[in-house]
């Protein structure tokens, strides 16, 4: 470790391993179907270690990690997984990246409206494709999705779509992130649940069996597991976690398994400390919906030497961060000039996509380089 250079975003091993081992193992006592979200860790090695361990499929925040799946384990290595785009698409090059995906695997696409929906009827109309979809049920989280009031008239509208073809309904609860303790967790995997069985019920009394009922997010899973209408879940952090988990009660600071690695460049005045890692390693992510239980850009992760709850990352420049003394400790003269960190960034998904490469650890020793292989943008894509 001490021959890592800083700053350097590190990826634990066994506590990555332990992460999906513990969900996969939950899936598999629930019935459940585990389809991951990517956007997590957007790395093709990963993805591969969550097949191996029993994912059925993948929930894809980008057409880019879409394709991705496709091209790897789908074309080259044969296996038979489904693929889902989790938003709609309207553009005209992202249809056309819909279509090709549609004609050539098990994908499915996510859409809560009916002109989404004509655009790309037509476009499977033109091609000779069809496209399956899901409807976005909305959970709570007030962003995607129909009320599952809306379901029977919007899928009567959308009946004479022939170049769809309707595969279930889907939800994300990430209104979640905006609760501070598990009595607020519980609370949003009940709404979850009673919103996707009543959704799926009526599209029983509709005569429509539903092959998806998938929904998702790391903090409701464990109390969704064993939902009766749910059968397709979709956690993305928990392959890392992170201080929001942390901050939930969701996780404990020994499930982190990301973490930012970075050195004490600068004492320059009393009470601060200057790190070498900012909001380019970090992010300045605090909770995209409100938790109020996090303070500061990340957790110093406590390795024994310090009470590292006495500080905080306070301030975070691009390259640089600050971190302040809380109170009159005089924790800061343990610290010197030279003296290594590993911090818990708030939203692990940020800066996993803010690096290359993970620098993967066991036992506390450099194991190797993992590529950050799915967050390539693809504007140039069909251009020519």
């Amino acid at each position: 470790m001490k021959k890592i250079q800083t700053p350097a975003i590190l990826l634990d091993l066994d506590t990555l391993e332990k992460n999906l081992k513990n969900f996969q193992q939950m899936a598999d006592r629930g019935n459940k179907k585990l389809w991951p979200m990517l956007k997590t860790h957007k790395s093709i090695e990963i993805a591969r270690m969550q097949l191996n361990y029993g994912a059925m499929g993948f929930l894809c925040g980008t057409l880019d990690e879409c394709e991705a799946i496709y091209e790897n384990f789908v074309r080259n290595e044969k296996r038979n997984i489904g693929i889902m785009y989790a938003y709609p698409v309207a553009s005209e090059p992202n249809i056309s990246r819909v279509i090709k995906l549609a004609a050539y695997c098990d994908f499915y696409l996510r859409i809560d409206n009916y002109k989404q929906a004509k655009l790309l009827n037509e476009a499977g109309m033109a091609a000779g494709v069809h496209i399956n979809y899901a409807v976005i049920i909305n959970s709570g989280l007030n962003r995607f999705g129909i009320s599952y009031c809306e379901l029977k008239n919007f899928m009567g509208k959308i009946a004479d779509l022939k170049h769809l073809k309707f595969a279930g309904i889907s939800t994300h609860p990430g209104h979640v992130y905006g609760k501070t303790d598990k009595e607020g967790v519980l609370e949003v995997a009940r709404q979850e649940s009673d919103i996707m069985t009543n959704a799926a019920n009526i599209l029983r009394s509709m005569g429509t069996q539903p092959q998806i009922v998938s929904s998702g997010s790391t903090p409701t899973y464990p109390h969704t597991i064993s939902d009766a209408a749910i059968c397709t879940l979709h956690p993305g952090n928990y392959v890392f976690m992170d201080n929001i988990q942390v901050s939930l009660e969701c996780a404990k600071e020994d499930d982190c398994a990301l973490t930012v690695l970075t050195t004490v460049i600068s004492a320059p005045r009393d009470g601060e400390l200057i790190i070498d890692a900012g909001s380019k390693c970090l992010g300045l992510d605090k909770g995209a919906h409100g938790n109020g239980k996090i303070q500061g850009h990340g957790r110093i992760k406590s390795l024994g030497k310090w009470d590292y709850n006495a500080f905080t990352v306070y301030s975070l420049s691009e390259e640089v961060g600050k971190i302040i003394v809380n109170g009159s400790n005089g924790g800061i003269a343990n610290f010197k000039i030279g003296d290594r960190l590993e911090i818990i960034p708030n939203h692990s998904c940020s800066t996993a996509n803010n690096t290359s490469y993970f620098v993967a650890t066991r036992n506390g020793k450099f194991d190797r380089l993992i590529p950050v292989d799915m967050r390539s943008n693809s504007t140039t894509k069909g251009m020519s």
